[in-house]
This record gives structure tokens, sequence and C-alpha cells, in this order.
């Protein structure tokens, strides 16, 4: 079944759920978020954290026949950042990650490159711009309309540029 799939997605919600009640009953972790198959837990005490790690760990691979992943499964500071479902997630705000900041600026060069057209560099800002309207990112989002409207003018030698509509 294709990642992102919405029938992946509801079972994983399905499969994952006794994940869910393990963490808030079983453990009680008050600050719990998952995500179809990404979560975190908040706490103030990260030896509590590596307890609650294990125990989750014991539990999937016992249970559900599951294994955290050895990279991914880490415990931060909040005031460093976490990465989690496409943001990078700080104490009062969120930011895109720089992946995706940098691919949307790539595909610009490819449209001053004549690489690409202005419906497919079009269609690629309204999907960036839907995914980044959620986070802390308007100043990025006016910067790279922009570029973009910049290149429309040079690449349309004079036959006007598409107008861009940026609401928060």
């Amino acid at each position: 079944m294709p990642l992102g799939n919405l029938t992946s997605q509801f079972f994983a919600n399905i499969y994952l759920n006794e994940l869910d009640h393990f963490i808030k009953h079983k453990i009680k972790a008050r600050y719990y978020i998952r995500y179809v198959d990404d979560f975190l837990i908040l706490h103030n005490s990260k030896e509590q954290l590596e307890i609650w790690k294990q125990e989750i760990n014991n539990f999937l691979n016992k249970n559900l026949k599951l294994e955290l992943h050895p990279n991914k499964s880490r415990i931060v500071p909040l005031s460093r950042g976490i990465d989690f479902v496409g943001f990078k997630n700080f104490y009062y705000y969120k930011i895109p990650r720089k992946r995706n900041i940098r691919k949307m600026l790539f595909k610009i060069s490819k449209y001053k490159n004549n690489k690409i057209t202005k419906e497919e560099i079009l269609k690629s800002f309204q999907g960036w711009n839907a995914y980044t309207k959620w986070s802390n990112s308007l100043k990025l989002r006016r910067k790279v309309v922009r570029r973009i409207y910049q290149e429309s003018l040079n690449y349309s030698n004079n036959q006007g540029a598409q107008a861009f509509i940026l609401n928060r």
C-alpha cells in the first residue's frame, strides 16, 4: 500500500490505537501527540522520558511487533526545536523545515532557467503555500512570492505577470 494513501493512514490509526491507550492510560503521559505513525511526548524530566521510551519500545515489540526507529527516536530539549509533521516546532511558534524551503527555492531556479513552466511553478507554489501557511512564515512566503513574480516578469518578456494574492 503506498505511503500517504488514505487507506494506509486509516489502518495506521487503527493499528496504533493500542499504543495511544498504552501511552495515555498505562504510562499516563499528559502531553502526547500522534499523527499517523509519528508521535511525540512532552515532559520536563529527561529521565522520565528515557523510562517511557524504553516502556513504549517494549510495548511495541511485544504487542504490535514494531520497534522505534533508532535514528528518529530521540530526546531533545524543546528549545532546540522538534521536527514533527513537516515543521520545526518551538515553544510558541513553528517554521517550515529548511529542506522544504530549499525545495521551493530550487523550483524557482528551475523556472528561472526555463526548465519548468509558469503553470508548474504556480502549482508548486500553491501547494507549498498551503503547507507553509500553518506556520510562522508570512515573511518567508512573501519573499518567495516576490522571487516568483520577478522571474515571471523576466520570463514573460514584458507580456505581464501573474498576480499573486497571499493571505494569512
